[in-house]
């Protein structure tokens, strides 16, 4: 298994900027893989868990970064390594604040999208229950507009941070990841107990869940991981699984952020391997998802 380092971050404390103001650090359009429809993600920044294969390193630290896009520099003087005063944008920040105000406003400009395709708003990251005061008023605003609202979570906070924000979704997308409890604290700081108690507390309050198991060489690309992930799901009533193959698209920002990708040389799963174990997965009885 691949070794990671990474500083952790907990769950129970975010910067303080009250409840109206989230640190964000995207805004991505037209997305048809984060819930139903053609969707507008919010990626809130700052992110708990130590994933080795993580694709947006960028949501990691909660604080705001600045970098640099060596094909945009013109090896100037007058910036002085600054952001606001780059004349060719070769500096830039990751990351900024935005109000509830703001955030509504700018997202509303893709009702049209909303209403004609089944689409909606997704909360991502990073991990938004770092930011669930905010994200909840937010929903509660997007729901009065009649907006089908989802969230992408790996559901390991204190319940009353969860449910809130989960009563205000039409679909929670729920990341199972290493399932193993020593190993998913050891390798990815995620409290394996306090997910799955969480996951059956969204079943039991009737919450729409839609469980997501990455399939990641080295971790949780085995029969074993899967089998313990369908078990637990199948003791739910949980008949359906979305299975998210690894691959390399975050090489790029690893490098942009200065950062070593510790899976940079792992290969994607071959097309076999994601066969075999879809086909675990429906032989049990499941409905699976590619991706999504």
């Amino acid at each position: 298994m691949t070794s990671f380092a990474a500083p952790r971050i907990s769950c129970e404390v975010v910067e303080p900027r009250g409840e109206d103001v989230a640190r964000i650090f995207n805004i991505q359009r037209y997305s048809l893989n984060d819930g139903e429809g053609i969707r507008t993600v919010v990626f809130f920044k700052g992110c708990p868990h130590t994933c080795p294969w993580c694709a947006n390193p960028e949501s990691m630290s909660p604080k705001i970064e600045t970098v640099r896009r060596e094909s945009k520099c013109l090896r100037c003087a007058t910036c002085l390594r600054d952001a606001d005063e780059c004349p060719s944008g070769a500096f830039e920040r990751i990351g900024r604040d935005v109000t509830l105000d703001a955030l509504e406003k700018e997202v509303m400009k893709d009702e049209l999208f909303f209403r004609t395709s089944g689409g909606g708003v997704t909360l991502s990251g990073g991990e938004v229950l770092m930011q669930a005061p905010f994200a909840t008023r937010f929903l509660a605003r997007l729901r009065r507009w009649g907006v089908a609202c989802a969230i992408e979570t790996a559901g390991d906070a204190p319940s009353g941070r969860l449910l809130p924000l989960a009563h205000l979704c039409d679909e929670v997308l729920f990341d199972l990841k290493i399932m193993d409890p020593l190993l998913a604290k050891a390798v990815v700081n995620i409290n394996m107990p306090r997910v799955l108690e969480n996951l059956r507390l969204l079943v039991r309050e009737g919450i729409n869940v839609i469980p997501r198991l990455p399939l990641i060489p080295g971790y949780t690309l085995s029969p074993e991981n899967l089998q313990q992930a369908l078990t637990q799901l199948s003791s739910l009533g949980i008949k359906q699984v979305h299975l998210l193959p690894f691959h390399l698209y975050g090489a790029p920002k690893y490098r942009l952020l200065g950062r070593r990708w510790t899976m940079g040389e792992v290969k994607a799963p071959a097309a076999q391997e994601i066969a075999r174990l879809r086909e675990m997965a429906e032989d049990a009885g499941f409905q699976v998802t590619l991706g999504g």
